[in-house]
């Protein structure tokens, strides 16, 4: 991937030699045109066309948000209900993660979602323990992380 980044950056300094116009616009464009370059000629390449990754990335991303805007309409419900009914606990999430980058991202994504938060992960690497302010049902609050979060991650890093 560092390789085919390094060469679309090149195929864009050469276009904008070649067209003789060293603005940001002629770099954008030369850039475009390397990176169908690059799609065009991917079977000659080692690695897979960067721009998928790139593209999980965003999604990884747009999936944050998503998740940040649900959670945040999940505490002011049921911060403004008249009787506070919530259900508070720990639970211990199973992650299938490996590296301590993958991880650590999964850790920050629950910790950064408002009503969640990573407070240890084990010695072994394989459990994260959450604090969640309403837990009514432990595997589904499992399941949907796994479901959401792990498996973004999985996809953008493997």
């Amino acid at each position: 991937m560092p390789f085919q980044i390094v060469l679309n950056i090149i195929i864009a300094v050469m276009w904008m030699f070649l067209s003789e116009s060293y603005s940001f616009s002629t770099f954008v464009v030369g850039y475009l045109l390397g990176i169908a370059l690059l799609f065009a000629l991917r079977r000659f390449i080692p690695d897979s066309f960067y721009m998928v990754r790139v593209w999980k990335v965003i999604k990884l991303i747009l999936l944050f948000i998503r998740e940040l805007i649900l959670a945040n309409l999940d505490i002011v419900k049921l911060v403004y209900k008249p009787k506070l009914d919530i259900e508070p606990g720990i639970f211990a999430l199973p992650t299938e993660l490996t590296s301590n980058w993958e991880i650590t991202l999964l850790a920050n994504l629950i910790t950064l979602t408002p009503g969640t938060l990573s407070i240890a992960v084990s010695e072994d690497h394989q459990t994260i323990f959450v604090h969640a302010m309403d837990v009514p049902d432990v595997e589904e609050s499992i399941n949907d992380i796994k479901s959401t979060f792990e498996q973004a991650i999985m996809e953008v890093t493997r």
